[in-house]
């Protein structure tokens, strides 16, 4: 996807970031319908991607064919991405694609206690893989032009029976709408977003020296203060840094080591 394309995929999913907290399956379902939508006519992406039309035109073209049909959430969500800028009319889909499965995966974020829920789905994805991939009768089944719809689903969730609600929205769609990708792969693909997600209640610390039980406590307790929530702390030593702790929490990085100090100092020296 390219620099623009990724510039407004970025910026809806930051729209869409406050309203996860109560996220349902029904929004990704009706997402992903209207993906199916989108994927049926070329001359639609076209339209709806093509820069020389007016953005409120673009958004109304498609509000007129969702409307009634999904909730005033799903529309305006669909309607927030048409009037974005996209390089190619591949990437509309794309990114509307990453928009549903990420409902999807805060879903199941949401149904238990954060990263538990994440490492749910994200094994009941993997057996799903696995499943698939020791297995070529399955494989053709899944590919078969003149199964169903309905038949290749069915067999998808036989093969996973313990998996979750969030992990069979994600599965179905795979297997029924896989959109020129193997259903394996694009599950992969699903599989990363809920990774990366996760990394959110992941805390990796790195101190110069190793820290005592009551140190450890305190850094514990001060980082699920300072984020709210319950993090997973992972400590590790790094004599290098000579004092001083790091801490990165999904993309954020908090520095203050020597070293870091240091660096800076340089810099404005330099500058």
């Amino acid at each position: 996807m390219a620099g623009v394309s990724s510039a407004s995929e970025a910026k809806v999913l930051g729209e869409l970031e406050p309203s996860l907290a109560t996220a349902s399956l029904s929004l990704a379902e009706e997402l992903f319908s209207v993906l199916s939508t989108v994927d049926s006519s070329a001359a639609l992406r076209r339209a709806l991607t093509d820069p020389s039309r007016e953005a409120s035109a673009k958004s109304e073209l498609l509000a007129s064919l969702v409307r009634g049909k999904v909730s005033e959430p799903a529309q305006q969500l669909v309607s927030s991405l048409a009037t974005e800028r996209w390089a190619a009319p591949r990437d509309l889909g794309d990114a509307l694609e990453t928009v549903a499965a990420t409902v999807t995966i805060a879903v199941a974020e949401n149904s238990a206690a954060g990263a538990t829920g994440l490492e749910k789905l994200e094994n009941d994805l993997f057996s799903f893989n696995q499943q698939v991939e020791s297995s070529h009768e399955v494989q053709r089944a899944l590919s078969a032009p003149q199964a169903s719809v309905e038949a290749k689903v069915k067999l998808a969730f036989a093969l996973v029976p313990q998996a979750g609600d969030p992990a069979k929205v994600l599965i179905s769609q795979a297997v029924s709408n896989p959109r020129g990708v193997r259903p394996a792969k694009l599950i992969e693909r699903f599989a990363t977003l809920a990774a990366r997600r996760q990394e959110r209640w992941i805390a990796t610390v790195t101190v110069s020296r190793p820290l005592s039980e009551s140190q450890q406590s305190r850094l514990e307790a001060g980082l699920n203060n300072l984020y709210g929530r319950e993090l997973k702390v992972n400590v590790s030593v790094d004599p290098a840094l000579i004092g001083g702790v790091r801490v990165k929490v999904g993309d954020e990085v908090v520095d203050s080591t020597v070293i870091a100090r240091l660096a800076e100092l340089r810099r404005q020296l330099v500058g």
